[in-house]
């Protein structure tokens, strides 16, 4: 067999940057987490979450994962943004791990994976609620067919280390 025949992938095909989840923690609020600490994204229907008594308000409650229990939490409202709809009947989670520690986080919509440049991500500009900085890696202009949109580029450890997440029960 003549091996010249044979196409090889040309390597200048592959994608540039680095991985990331783009979600919508609510209508107007675009962010994205760096896919090493993801490990998935579900939909979670309502009934399968086991709401915690005396718990503060971000947190959900617990789900059962492949014989795992994690909890669950607001991301949205953790950030010191407005709560996700409460009356709905699924969630759609993302469910992050930064060690050994797994936690579900809650968001309004999962948009699919992204690619930035390193260079992309930039300090945080504008009116950013001081709420969301200790969260924040920085933030990337995404264009969208309107106008540009900031999105906020999230650190994965600091959230799982949020102090309210911390607190003893």
């Amino acid at each position: 067999m003549d091996s010249s025949a044979i196409a090889l992938p040309d390597r200048a095909t592959k994608a540039v940057g680095d991985a990331y989840l783009k979600f919508r923690l609510n209508a107007k609020t675009p962010a994205a987490f760096a896919m090493r600490s993801v490990q998935e994204a579900l939909i979670l229907p309502n009934r399968r979450l086991t709401p915690m008594p005396n718990m503060p308000a971000p947190m959900l409650g617990l789900m059962n994962r492949r014989s795992r229990v994690l909890w669950v939490v607001d991301l949205s409202q953790l950030l010191g943004l407005p709560a996700l709809e409460p009356n709905i009947q699924q969630h759609t989670l993302i469910l992050v791990q930064v060690g050994t520690v797994p936690l579900g986080l809650a968001v309004q919509q999962v948009e699919g994976m992204i690619r930035l440049q390193p260079q992309e991500v930039q300090p945080p500009i504008g009116q950013i609620s001081i709420s969301l900085l200790p969260y924040l890696r920085g933030c990337a202009l995404q264009s969208q067919e309107t106008k540009p949109e900031m999105m906020l580029v999230l650190d994965a450890e600091a959230i799982v280390q949020a102090p309210i997440l911390r607190q003893p029960a």
